[in-house]
């Protein structure tokens, strides 16, 4: 009996797929014709493969089968099958022991996505969104009710937002070899730089002294300059922001600024032609002094106002007396609205804290808190009304008053009546440098000059021109409520404040000893209070550091200092 065929063997072979270039050479191709020896290293990643193979049987291989070109040659020559080889082809050199995850089909993923628990996961997450964002709305809804909300500001016109500034006479004010319209023109820049919003000018109008027939109010004075050099200052300031206002106060040269009191009536109808051509030429106000001179002053000021009112609403009259007493001043006021007074009021102070607390509390009381201006005199130099050691003082009590704080050229400067040898008692020389006036000996000292004070930080001109600024931007300032606060013996405090905006505290000094302020706010109203500290803004003392935190209970002031501090609102 023959003996059985022996059983096909199985035989694995792992086969790498390499480049042509890696399979190359002797040792490679020795390689594959073993077949039955040769493996994959155990880090690459195979997919399996059956192949089949030829394989002749062991008594019909030829002596030299070992080789590796027997085989082939055998395998070629289409012998007989004799056996199943597995090979291992590697698909990726990178993956290794696991199978390629190529996603889910559209199909498995409707089925997934459509399944109890993705769809209760979707509803959760919609409402949870909803939830959100409806809680947020409400939480910034509750926050816009609760808020503060801000007050409405009040309607402001340009004469409220600054300073006004009166040049008299043009002729001092100009220096040597100056002093008419044109000459004018060139002095513009520097009024810009004192940050005023207008200046009063004249009276320029020609008058004969005395002599009710010789005035024209609505002819310029030729040794001022024409009506075309006065469009020309009206264009230019225009540029500059700064409005132009006459003084139309008739008999200027004379012994009476109105003649005599039987002339009133042919003065009032002067007055009335001149206001309608000056506001058609484009003016933005006027000026009349010595008003307590007047016959029937009240009546003639309403009609006047009323005429400047019904022209524009933008348009300003002021009235000025040298009256003290308050009885008169409101008098003269009567029931017009933005009708601005200047007077002699607070240098009837007799420049002690206490009695100016007294007669601006009282001011401010007795004309309903309406709109006001503030000066120590009609048409005066502050130096030749105020004390010299607390002039620095006024000018920081002027610019933070409710009100509009109203100048006479030189105040900035600290200028005098008569300072100098030569000059005229009424109206001495502006100072610009140190040859402004030919009337005098020799040169003045540089701090008396415009032009020294410019350079010097700590002047009374730099002080002028930091207030002016604060004045015209702060909101506090602008148009904020004015609360007295108790203080020492000789100071006069106040608070200034507006809605959410920046507080600021003022604390003057008029004694002359330094002195505890002693600030205590009884009767504010609700939400206002004063806090445990501030910081200093700047002291009319030159040398005190700017910024500087303050306690107030520990506030001490030097003689005859005045201090501007500042802290925020909080709610």
């Amino acid at each position: 009996m023959d003996p059985e065929p022996p059983e096909p063997s199985t035989v694995v072979v792992s086969v790498s797929r390499q480049p042509p270039s890696a399979q190359c050479g002797p040792a490679a191709q020795g390689a594959s014709a073993g077949g039955a020896s040769g493996t994959m290293s155990q880090d690459t990643e195979v997919d399996m493969k059956e192949v089949e193979l030829n394989e002749l049987e062991p008594e019909k291989q030829p002596m030299n089968a070992a080789s590796g070109s027997a085989v082939s040659a055998v395998m070629a020559g289409g012998t007989e099958k004799n056996g199943l080889v597995k090979i291992k082809v590697a698909e990726d050199e990178t993956e290794a022991g696991t199978a390629k995850f190529t996603g889910l089909s559209k199909d498995e993923l409707l089925k997934v996505a459509g399944s109890p628990g993705w769809v209760r996961t979707r509803w959760a997450l919609l409402l949870l969104f909803w939830v959100g964002w409806i809680g947020m709305l409400a939480g910034a809804v509750v926050i816009i009710v609760r808020a503060p909300r801000c007050r409405e500001l009040p309607e402001q016109s340009w004469w409220h937002k600054g300073a006004l500034y009166r040049i008299g006479d043009l002729q001092a004010f100009q220096g040597q070899d100056a002093g008419d319209l044109a000459g004018l023109k060139e002095r513009l820049h520097y009024l810009s730089t004192l940050k005023v919003k207008g200046f009063v000018l004249g009276p320029i109008h020609k008058n004969q002294k005395d002599d009710v027939d010789g005035t024209n109010l609505e002819e310029i004075d030729p040794a001022f300059g024409s009506k075309e050099d006065l469009d020309t200052l009206l264009q230019s300031a225009k540029k500059k922001g700064l409005r132009v206002l006459l003084d139309l106060t008739p008999n200027y040269r004379g012994q009476n600024s109105w003649f005599l009191p039987n002339q009133s009536d042919t003065v009032a109808t002067k007055m009335r032609d001149a206001l309608q051509f000056w506001l058609q030429a484009g003016v933005a106000g006027f000026q009349i002094r010595d008003v307590e001179s007047l016959a029937g002053a009240p009546l003639h000021l309403a009609e006047w106002y009323n005429i400047t009112k019904n022209f524009s609403e933008d348009r300003l009259l002021i009235a000025g007396t040298e009256s003290s007493s308050l009885d008169e001043i409101l008098t003269l006021l009567g029931g017009s609205r933005d009708l601005l007074l200047t007077s002699s009021y607070l240098s009837a102070s007799g420049f002690t804290g206490k009695r100016t607390e007294e007669l601006v509390t009282q001011y401010l009381n007795a004309t309903d808190n309406r709109w006001c201006s503030w000066s120590l005199s009609q048409a005066g130099l502050l130096a030749s009304a105020v004390p010299a050691h607390l002039l620095r003082l006024y000018h920081l009590l002027l610019f933070t008053l409710p009100g509009t704080p109203v100048f006479s050229f030189g105040d900035e400067i600290g200028l005098r009546a008569a300072a100098l040898p030569g000059q005229p008692a009424k109206a001495p020389v502006m100072l610009w440098d140190g040859w402004s006036s030919t009337n005098t000996s020799g040169p003045a000292s540089s701090n008396m000059t415009v032009q020294g004070q410019s350079e010097d930080p700590d002047s009374l001109l730099a002080l002028f021109r930091r207030l002016s600024d604060l004045r015209g931007k702060e909101r506090a300032l602008l148009h904020g409520d004015f609360h007295v606060l108790s203080s020492g013996p000789d100071h006069f405090s106040y608070l200034r404040q507006w809605d959410q905006n920046k507080r600021f505290l003022v604390v003057l000094n008029f004694g002359d000893a330094a002195q505890a302020a002693r600030l205590r706010a009884p009767g504010l109203p609700a939400g206002v209070s004063l806090p445990a500290g501030a910081d200093l803004l700047l002291s009319t003392h030159p040398g005190q550091k700017e910024g500087a935190p303050v306690e107030l209970e520990r506030l001490t002031l030097q003689p005859h200092e005045g201090l501007l501090l500042h802290f925020p609102y909080v709610a």
